[in-house]
């Protein structure tokens, strides 16, 4: 069973920046990709950006440019730095990570992490 704890979140002002942790643990296999979704009230869970094992990310457009995830596989944390933040980007960000263990895919999240931007 893994277990993801996330920090970083928080109240920025519009344009600001901020950066989110999440640490896997008691995993005892490899975890694959690991990745952020967020959700604002009201509206579905959407993928901010996944990284895989081997380093190669993938952004929505809608923070391509801005968003920077990034990985230490030896700690098995996954890092997004969020510059020129924007009101649209408050919602609650969750950590996600995917284990491939003989064969079977198994999918985790964090417990989420508020993100609000606002003046």
């Amino acid at each position: 069973q893994v277990q993801l704890v996330e920090s970083g979140g928080g109240l920025v002002q519009p344009g600001g920046s901020l950066r989110l942790s999440c640490a896997a643990s008691g995993s005892g296999f490899s975890i694959n990709a690991m990745g952020w979704y967020r959700q604002a009230p009201g509206k579905q869970r959407e993928l901010v950006a996944h990284i895989t094992s081997g380093g190669s990310p993938n952004y929505a457009d809608s923070v391509k440019g801005r968003f920077t995830i990034s990985r230490e596989n030896a700690k098995d944390t996954v890092y997004l730095q969020m510059n020129s933040l924007k009101p649209e980007d408050t919602a609650v960000y969750y950590c996600n990570a995917l284990q491939n263990r003989f064969g079977v895919v198994y999918d985790y999240w964090g417990q989420g992490t508020q993100v609000t931007v606002s003046s």
